[in-house]
């Protein structure tokens, strides 16, 4: 078998940049899912015979790869296991017992492979030392609740030099000692014979596991093992993951005896193990099952992989080869047909060794149940992994189902998994956390919707150990050990406290939502869409109906419009729908229905020199025109003056080339501009947002932190001088109010059993929030946490940051300068500790951000975690009192064109979070704006339109959501004119839309209606005189005259 080579390994990075699978799969459409799938299950059939495949594993990747990110068997789920779900943990022998020549053990290969290959490992003797400390992992197995404990015996520590002749009383007593304690605790143990462990006097004398001898003589060492402990063990372990034992012991020689580079040995070693398993199992199931009633398998690890383009055969083709060559090398002879995968037949016919007819029967069928590993020696080193071009994946849910469909949906007990991490990480293994939690979801999914009989699960490990070619490099334990400590206490680490939460409560249990609530928001609730810089036209766009001059079209053969002298038309005065950007923003309200539309002004188009000097009125004419179209659909807008972003800061070109928001006289250009905004449109607008996100300006001026809080400071009193002027000249008048918006994204610690991580949760909103609602709402300076923190930063040398002091006569100034709290809120960020040195702002705030990979995200990587939304409105209750709370900015970007599915389950579950902080927390929410109305091209989708002002189906969506008010119950009635509202604005929208066709529509109904007015009317007089002629040439009576009219 020729292993293909890569760079690199996996390791703790894909827990921050591992891509979640589910967003890609929503990219395509449903019909065109089920076209591949139909082409991909059809082409299978026909290549069946050709790869000389066996089983159905390969279906696997046939699977509709486009499946909704938002269906329900796509999610985390949320349940529980199986009643009486098997529990475990696990350890290997030679890893964590230790006393390598303690009480009469023999030498394993493994000693002998630390001292020639591992030189840099100082000592043998110490790692955990489970053999001297067996209370203490008693204590540790106590502490978790475990039901089973996953264990090896040490092969050379019973029998020294392999052969079963007389035991070594001292091993024998500690694996007693050991199951009987463990009976005690009604704690299942699962026993592995042979955990690579191998007497060294074997490989010596023998050759190893390249001796068909081997075969009887772990036969002679397994039967004495069922005979001394089978009447307490009712699980049997034959080996663990033979593949390992041979791949790396015989090929790549990085693991014991360390041999490399004879492929024909190392299916030789693979043959032999086989052979091995299979002799065990019969022995027991004929000598020992009868009485001892018991179980046995052999650990079958494996990593897995996805093809490079699921609509390739070939890659898909590849992608079974590379499972049949790792896990079909063992699982095919022993749970499939008793013989190697056709694939590898073919592959390896000079070098695979045979199996006999009889043999084949011998080996079909010796395993009780299919135990599984999957772990990161299955993955690494990578360079030495089955690749084939394809991508490596730690899908495990995947994976269980290829064994399902592969071997005929065998009972499945996953005997290790779990990852890793560093050496210096202690107790803190937030990352373990993430990825247990990963695992174990896939595996509840597994169980749930794809009903594979998963019957148990062992995490890897319980202590810190020996990890094999890693040595002490990396941990896996739920407990850390101190190696170079006397007493090696067991500390359990938060994956410990996790997976102790997991066990007790069989499952996922859903804590930080309540069910969905029925109920609606008041009438008067603003329900908007936000825009964000609206970019004004210069010129009508239809300047047609207000040009007075006659034009004559290709009069000299250039095809140009030639004006006519000395001829003046007659025209209409100028209206604001001759801007066609406008038309199309009232087109896209009418139809999508809201109550209120939130956009920005754009400051440097107004006052293009930055002062009152130049004033451009058409764009102040275009703005009031998109705030009166909008009211005559009863449209309110939220309009806000300044709206800057990380690429562009908004600011005219002579104030941004003076320094921006670090020279004084930007706040004075702000008042002016802000004035002449308030006397242009103030009458028309009630709500205004003078700045949005002054909190994300540290992503500019981040040359220094100090750079970044001048800027703040001076942002906070040019918005507080704006309020005043707003409140002293204007109020009175306009009636309307002023705020800023900030960005209100929630924090959760990512590790919540770490103290250090809630208080960096906290810090993060103190630095990131409260930093300018502190200020604004509560006492007219920063927040004390946050000027503690830079205190404490610098008397230790880390940074030299200094926050500006408010003056007592800018305290003044800017306390109570908000008129109600506007937050944009997007996700939810999970939070550790983590000091920083430099005078940054990011720095300053000691925090580090973690990914969780279980969490449904957009292709931008925003979580989807609606309750952090209720939490954020909470937070700002609990800190600045019954305040009026707009939430003026949610939404996500979804690449879908047409079906945004991703979207509608984000409006639905955030609305419904915002509905429950508003009746239940007796938050006074005012208003809901989803962002965003239109899409920009090359960006990330947040539009409800695309760039092209198509409409998507989240419209249709947002439009029940505002016309429910909320989530009404079946039985409630309307309270408010919901249903008249949507009437009229049904038929605005239809007006707007179909104006031209109703128009032409009522032209030719009246032109019908006068020709048949003009027939109707020619008929009846020509009735008349054909009546009156008639009438002459009736004789008349004599004495009569006839009278003519």
């Amino acid at each position: 078998m020729q292993a293909s080579c890569a760079a690199g390994s996996p390791g703790n990075e894909w827990i921050f940049f591992s891509a979640d699978e589910r967003n890609t799969r929503s990219r395509k459409t449903m019909s065109n899912g089920a076209l591949l799938r139909c082409v991909v299950l059809s082409t299978f059939i026909l290549l069946r015979a050709v790869t000389g495949f066996s089983g159905d594993g390969r279906a696997i990747w046939a699977k509709n790869p486009h499946l909704s990110p938002v269906n329900a068997s796509q999610l985390f789920l949320y349940d529980t296991f199986p009643k009486n779900f098997f529990w475990g943990v696990g350890t290997g022998a030679f890893q964590v017992e230790g006393s390598w020549k303690t009480d009469g053990k023999g030498p394993s290969i493994w000693d002998h492979f630390i001292q020639t290959h591992l030189r840099n490992v100082n000592s043998m003797g110490g790692s955990s030392d489970s053999y001297l400390f067996l209370e203490k992992d008693l204590s540790a197995l106590d502490f978790i609740g475990v039901s089973f404990y996953q264990f090896s015996i040490s092969w050379p520590r019973l029998f020294p030099d392999g052969i079963v002749t007389v035991v070594n009383a001292k091993g024998l007593q500690y694996y007693n000692v050991l199951l009987d304690a463990l009976a005690l605790r009604n704690i299942e143990p699962v026993v592995t014979l042979y955990h690579w462990d191998l007497p060294l006097a074997l490989q010596e004398k023998y050759g190893g596991w390249k001796n068909a001898t081997m075969v009887d003589i772990f036969n002679d060492y397994a039967t004495y093992c069922f005979q001394t402990f089978g009447d307490r063990v009712k699980y049997w372990i034959t080996i663990h993951n033979p593949y390992l034992v041979a791949w790396h012991g015989y090929g790549t020689g990085m693991h014991a005896p360390g041999e490399k580079g004879n492929l024909a040995a190392v299916y030789t070693v693979g043959h032999n193990l086989i052979k091995a398993h299979s002799k065990v199992w019969h022995t027991y199931n004929r000598d020992f099952r009868p009485h001892q009633k018991g179980w046995l398998s052999i650990t079958l690890g494996s990593h897995w992989i996805e093809p490079n383009r699921s609509e390739n055969m070939m890659d898909v083709i590849k992608c079974q080869q590379s499972m049949v060559s790792v896990l079909g090398w063992f699982a095919n002879p022993i749970h499939g047909d008793g013989d190697y995968p056709e694939v590898m037949k073919k592959k390896l016919l000079s070098i695979l060794p045979p199996f006999s007819e009889a043999e084949k029967e011998e080996v079909r069928g010796t395993a009780d149940f299919f135990a599984f590993s999957f772990g990161p020696n299955n993955f690494k080193p990578l360079n030495t992994m089955a690749k084939m071009g394809q991508n490596v994946s730690l899908n495990l849910r995947q994976v269980l189902n290829w064994i399902k469909l592969e071997y005929d949906d065998p009972r499945i007990l996953i005997a290790e998994n779990g990852w890793f991490t560093d050496s210096y990480v202690k107790t803190e293994d937030t990352t373990a956390i993430y990825m247990m939690k990963n695992f174990l979801n896939q595996v509840l999914q597994a169980i749930k919707f794809d009903e594979i009989g998963v019957f148990g699960y062992s995490a890897w490990s319980l202590l810190d150990g020996f990890e094999w070619q890693e040595a002490y490099t990396t941990r896996r334990g739920l407990f850390y050990v101190d190696f170079n400590s006397e007493q090696k206490e067991r500390k359990p680490k938060s994956s410990a406290h996790y997976y102790k939460q997991i066990i007790k409560e069989n499952g996922f249990t859903l804590k930080e939502s309540t069910p969905d609530l029925q109920g609606h928001f008041p009438c008067d609730f603003a329900w908007g869409v936000t825009e964000s810089v609206l970019k004004p036209e210069f010129m009508a766009s239809s300047p047609q109906f207000t040009d007075p001059h006659l034009y004559v079209w290709n009069a000299t053969g250039n095809r140009l419009l030639h004006r006519v002298e000395g001829i003046r038309l007659k025209t209409r005065p100028a209206q604001c729908t001759d801007f066609v950007s406008i038309k199309k923003q009232v087109e896209m309200l009418a139809r999508i229905k809201v109550t209120h539309y939130r956009f920005a002004l754009d400051w440097a188009s107004v006052l293009p020199t930055g002062n009152l000097s130049v004033v451009n009125r058409q764009v102040l004419r275009y703005y009031r025109c998109v705030v009166s179209e909008g009211l005559k659909l009863g449209i309110s807008p939220m309009v806000t003056l300044y709206y800057p972003t990380h690429s562009h800061l908004g600011l005219p070109m002579p104030l941004l080339s003076s320094g921006g928001w670090l020279n004084a006289s930007t706040m004075e250009a702000f008042l002016d501009y802000a004035e002449l905004c308030f006397q242009e449109l103030g009458d028309l607008v009630k709500l205004w947002v003078t700045i949005n996100e002054p909190n994300r300006l540290s992503d500019i001026y981040n040359r220094t932190s100090n750079d970044t809080y001048q800027a703040a400071h001076n942002l906070l009193i040019a918005h507080a001088r704006v309020w005043h002027l707003y409140d002293r000249q204007y109020r009175l008048t306009q009636r309307g109010a002023v705020s800023l918006s900030l960005h209100s994204d929630w924090a959760e610690p990512a590790n919540p059993y770490v103290d250090s991580h809630w208080k960096a949760a906290e810090r993060f909103l103190q630095f990131e929030i409260a930093w300018f609602a502190d200020p604004l709402f509560k006492t007219g300076d920063y927040p004390l946490a946050m000027k503690e923190h830079l205190a404490s930063r610098n008397l230790r040398g880390l940074s030299t940051s200094v926050l500006p002091r408010f003056s007592p006569e800018e305290s003044r100034l800017v306390k109570g300068t908000a008129d109600f709290y506007a937050l944009n809120h997007f996700t939810t960020r999970f939070v550790m500790h983590e000091q920083l040195s430099g005078s940054r702002y990011d720095a300053d705030r000691d925090v580090q951000f973690l990914q969780d990979i279980t969490r449904l995200s957009s292709p931008s990587r925003l979580a989807v975690m609606p309750w952090g939304a209720r939490k954020m409105l909470g937070w700002i209750r609990r800190n600045y009192g019954d305040l009026d709370v707009y939430i003026t900015a949610n939404g996500i970007d979804d690449q879908a064109l047409e079906n945004d599915r991703l979207r509608k389950y984000y409006l639905e579950k955030y609305v419904q979070e915002t509905l429950k902080a508003y009746l239940i927390d007796k938050v006074k929410i005012r208003g809901y704006y989803a962002f965003k109305l239109t899409e920009e091209k090359s960006k990330p989708r947040f539009g409800f339109f695309t760039s092209d002002f198509k409409a998507k189906s989240s419209v249709q969506f947002y439009n029940q959501l505002i016309s429910s008010g909320g989530f009404p119950s079946e039985s409630s009635k309307p309270t408010c004119s919901q249903t008249l509202r949507s009437t009229e604005c049904t038929i605005c929208s239809l007006l707007l839309q179909k104006k031209p066709l109703i128009f032409f529509g009522c032209c030719f109904v009246s032109t019908v209606v006068l020709l048949i007015s003009i027939t109707m009317f020619r008929r009846r007089k020509r009735r008349k005189f054909w009546k009156a002629k008639n009438l002459q040439n009736i004789p008349l009576k004599k004495g009569h005259s006839r009278v003519l009219s």
